[in-house]
């Protein structure tokens, strides 16, 4: 077990702030380990609009808003599983649209809102 490490848990799933092996000088490593839980506190916020969104939504709708939220989840680990750490500094270090993008750009959630008659 990686003793000292930083768990971040979310969405059910559990993993460690820096993956094993993390590629980078030592003051990229740090760098990256710093913004890290800024890009999943930034997941989590959007994750949190979705959720509130389909407290108040229609069964058929709710199940689609469930599905974006299973993409987004399936993005916040690709991106936080990324051993890089110059790719946190590079992508991340100042948030923004990020996630947004990330996710409008998933054929699944292109689908979801052209079934839903909503273009991005």
């Amino acid at each position: 077990m990686n003793a000292g490490l930083p768990v971040i848990r979310s969405g059910g799933f559990v993993f460690n702030a820096q993956p094993a092996g993390m590629t980078g000088t030592p003051s990229q490593i740090e760098w990256a380990e710093q913004i890290k839980p800024l890009v999943n506190a930034e997941f989590d916020r959007v994750a949190a609009a979705f959720g509130k969104v389909a407290e108040t939504q229609t069964d058929e709708a709710r199940a689609e808003t469930n599905a974006i939220l299973t993409i987004l989840e399936e993005k916040r680990l690709k991106v936080m599983a990324n051993p890089s750490a110059g790719y946190f500094i590079q992508r991340w270090r100042e948030l923004g649209d990020q996630v947004r993008v990330m996710l409008g750009q998933d054929a699944r959630f292109q689908a979801i809102r052209k079934r839903r008659g909503k273009t991005q």
